[in-house]
């Protein structure tokens, strides 16, 4: 961990990273990769140890009310943020400035601030993102090592579901040759289905690979799965999108099941539904607690 003093938190589009890199460990991050410049070892997490005063110095000029993202390059629950918790702080401020929240993340963690989602959506919207990739826990600790298993992760959805706060998942990556069975989208959409998830995001079934998380990925495969990353070099050379050889009967399975149980499944409705702010009765900002 080192920590920065940053001199910006949002982007155009609203989205924010309170943390630069990750602990979790997963084979497939995309976020390794070198196009997003990240000059520092990706465990050596950066801090931007002053988002939370760039947080509130943003959102008390805003004219007009949004959704406020994160978790979309790195995860805002890694294990730092038990000691840290600058997320916490950051959503204590989208609580009282009366803005509204999509959040996304792989860990359990995120019910320590269950009390701050509910207060936020009871003034707007929160809308609780959670990404599972692995039905089987045993592959997914291979797959995720240092994060909450896709059991855990679907216990905080049943959580959210009981509590009123709308979910979206993320249904990717699906890595060909190890996780890409009937078996595996049935399960994890059994979970969506059970804890009844607004949307479901599916790029389609394959994953991506680029200059930075190609060499990582192909290292944890040598590791684990010995003489596939062999099976994956004949078949898909350099490619970026590695498309499952199941690809076709998988996302019918997915499609078919999102729309007997009325799943939002279309990727643009999801984006739509995430960066769309509602207000819920009249708005009064409270004053910051300065509780961070």
């Amino acid at each position: 961990m080192h920590k920065v003093k940053a001199k910006g938190i949002l982007s155009a589009q609203n989205g924010m990273n309170i943390y630069r890199g990750c602990t979790h460990g997963c084979i497939y991050c995309d976020s390794r990769s070198r196009c997003y410049q990240m000059n520092h070892a990706f465990e050596d997490v950066e801090v931007k140890i002053n988002a939370p005063e760039l947080l509130e110095q943003v959102l008390r000029k805003k004219r007009k009310k949004c959704m406020i993202g994160t978790g979309a390059m790195s995860d805002p629950y890694i294990h730092l943020e038990e000691e840290l918790r600058l997320t916490r702080s950051c959503l204590q401020l989208i609580r009282d400035y009366g803005f509204g929240l999509a959040i996304q993340t792989k860990s359990a963690r995120i019910l320590r601030d269950l009390d701050l989602l509910l207060a936020i959506n009871e003034k707007a919207k929160c809308v609780v993102q959670m990404t599972l990739t692995t039905y089987d826990d045993n592959l997914c600790k291979i797959l995720e090592p240092h994060v909450s298993t896709t059991s855990e992760r679907f216990e905080v959805l049943k959580v959210l579901r009981d509590q009123g706060i709308p979910t979206i998942v993320w249904l990717c990556p699906i890595l060909p040759l190890i996780n890409d069975t009937e078996e595996n989208v049935r399960g994890l959409m059994d979970y969506c289905i059970k804890a009844k998830v607004k949307g479901v995001i599916c790029f389609g079934m394959g994953l991506t690979l680029r200059e930075g998380n190609r060499e990582y990925f192909y290292e944890k495969l040598d590791e684990h799965f010995p003489g596939m990353k062999e099976q994956y070099m004949a078949r898909y050379g350099n490619l970026y999108q590695l498309a499952s050889p199941r690809h076709e009967k998988l996302l019918r399975i997915f499609g078919d099941l999102c729309e007997t149980n009325g799943i939002m499944s279309s990727v643009s409705g999801c984006f739509d539904y995430l960066h769309e702010f509602e207000e819920k009765g009249p708005q009064q900002m409270s004053l910051p607690l300065g509780d961070f």
